[in-house]
């Protein structure tokens, strides 16, 4: 694969104009942020939804469900767009999100919710896919990274902004209202999509592809849910675990063989296996699996080990928001300046994994103002990853494939993240259950309950947090391990400029 610009474009005369930034923006940056401020807006209304059910333990289908279905639609998005029209196939997706917010309103059971968050999920997976690849679509290549930049930077106030807008809609209109709300809002990004240009392009041979569809479903299904049951703080749900993730490596190398042999593969292996695409999509694993490890487990150690409480908390993850969007937002107009690819994510990398490594060893000796600037520096540097991503693969992919070479950047990105939180869950437990098995125990019981160190006696206390402080530094050093690989493969990403 050369280091030149996008194979299927060509390239623009010196009167060739392109949509103007109101145009294009706005009609793609409404349908992602809806993808988004989705998967965390509901997070603050669960306790309101399992008292309204009365169904306590099963609140997480809810989660899991959206996160599986929206998983499993990225790739067949991808492929309807690349070969029907992005903007058409957006107005689909846009459709059945809708519906399916009016139905979770409407359900009186948790089995009836999940079942309606499993078709938003359907949609909300389109949403995301069908707006990074309309970005490639409607925009020339030099000019992607800065909007990359800017839709990494919605997304970021989409997962601040969801949580909070989560808990003041259930406290002041009831739970059913951050359904709801995807209505109106969903109806603007109808409209604002209407405005988007319907160039005239090669478009792919749409053939359908069941067996791919099935093995592919069963695939993910069966691996995010065994990578759910791992973070369960519960070794009899081991063995389920486990059972699940065989059935998902087993439907993983069916897959393989099946996509292999099709005509018409739902999951493209020939473009997968092109190098500046493999480097990118496992770039953005490792991306997932860092970020997202520490947004779920810093918060913890705060909570139980510093005793601070769930507003000091949120303010100290304030820093590295406002980080990873300012990050991606630089480094998108540095790309669109200087025209250089993965001297970016190298960078930003490695001074992450240093900010691992020292979170690791000293953090018990940082006050709340150090650890608030190391974590808007990690913010900065995270922020110089996923905007080069969706650019390489791109470029990589071709005009015509935009919408396969987006999918397999976000189906990626959600497996490394429900990997990487799953790992550093096994770390985190198995260190303290290895060093200390009433530790692991006490700890348990703090972290289902929301408890904190602080409550126990003096002497309890004493001997079991500095195991716990060690357990932490072993998952600080686990999300070193993945930036660091993330580190090699941009390292060796072959294509390094547009």
């Amino acid at each position: 694969m050369s280091n030149g610009p996008d194979q299927n474009q060509k390239p623009a005369g010196p009167v060739a104009k392109y949509p103007a930034f109101l145009t294009v923006f706005p009609s793609i940056m409404l349908p992602m942020f809806l993808a988004v401020v989705d998967q965390t807006i509901i997070a603050t209304a669960l306790p309101a939804i399992a008292a309204y059910t009365g169904q306590f333990e099963r609140a997480s289908w809810i989660v899991v469900s959206y996160l599986i279905a929206s998983t499993v639609a990225a790739p067949i998005y991808g492929r309807l767009g690349d070969s029907f029209g992005r903007r058409r196939v957006m107005f689909g997706a846009l459709g059945v999100f809708m519906l399916a917010s009016l139905l979770c309103a409407a359900s009186p059971t948790i089995e009836l919710l999940t079942l309606a968050r499993l078709l938003q999920g359907l949609g909300g997976g389109g949403l995301m896919t069908l707006s990074q690849a309309l970005i490639g679509e409607a925009i020339p290549p030099r000019e992607r990274a800065r909007y990359q930049g800017y839709l990494a930077a919605v997304a970021v106030c989409a997962n601040t902004f969801g949580p909070v807008a989560g808990g003041y809609l259930t406290e002041h209109f009831g739970w059913q209202s951050i359904f709801l709300v995807n209505i109106p809002v969903g109806l603007g990004a109808v409209a604002l999509t209407w405005r988007l240009p319907a160039p005239k392009i090669e478009r792919l041979v749409w053939r359908a592809d069941p067996g791919g569809l099935i093995l592919f479903a069963v695939f993910v299904a069966t691996t995010l849910l065994s990578l759910e049951q791992v973070q369960h703080v519960d070794i009899e749900m081991l063995p389920v675990g486990g059972g699940l993730l065989v059935t998902g490596i087993v439907a993983l190398m069916l897959l393989v063989r099946h996509e292999n042999r099709t005509p018409s593969p739902l999951i493209p292996l020939g473009l997968l296996r092109q190098p500046p695409i493999w480097h990118s999509d496992a770039l953005a694993a490792c991306h997932g699996a860092a970020l997202v490890s520490l947004i779920t487990f810093f918060p913890i150690y705060l909570q139980v080990v510093r005793g601070d409480s769930p507003s000091e908390t949120g303010l100290l993850l304030v820093p590295l928001t406002i980080g990873i969007g300012t990050g991606s937002l630089v480094t998108g107009r540095l790309v669109n300046k200087s025209g250089l690819l993965t001297i970016y994510p190298i960078v930003g990398l490695a001074v992450v994994t240093a900010i691992f490594v020292g979170l690791a060893f000293w953090i018990s000796a940082l006050g709340t103002t150090a650890l608030a600037a190391m974590l808007l520096i990690n913010g900065l540097f995270m922020g110089t990853v996923m905007g080069v991503v969706q650019v390489s693969v791109q470029i990589a992919a071709g005009r015509v494939r935009l919408g396969e070479a987006a999918a397999s950047v976000q189906f990626s990105r959600s497996i490394g993240a429900a990997f990487g939180t799953a790992l550093v869950a096994t770390v985190l437990f198995g260190f303290l259950t290895l060093r200390n098995p009433e530790a692991a125990q006490v700890f348990a019981g703090m972290v289902k309950h929301a408890g904190t160190a602080a409550a126990l006696p003096a002497a309890q206390r004493l001997a079991i947090q500095g195991d716990i402080r060690d357990a932490f530094g072993a998952a600080f050093l686990t999300m070193a391990m993945f930036s660091t690989l993330g580190f090699f493969l941009a390292l060796t990403n072959p294509l390094r400029r547009i």
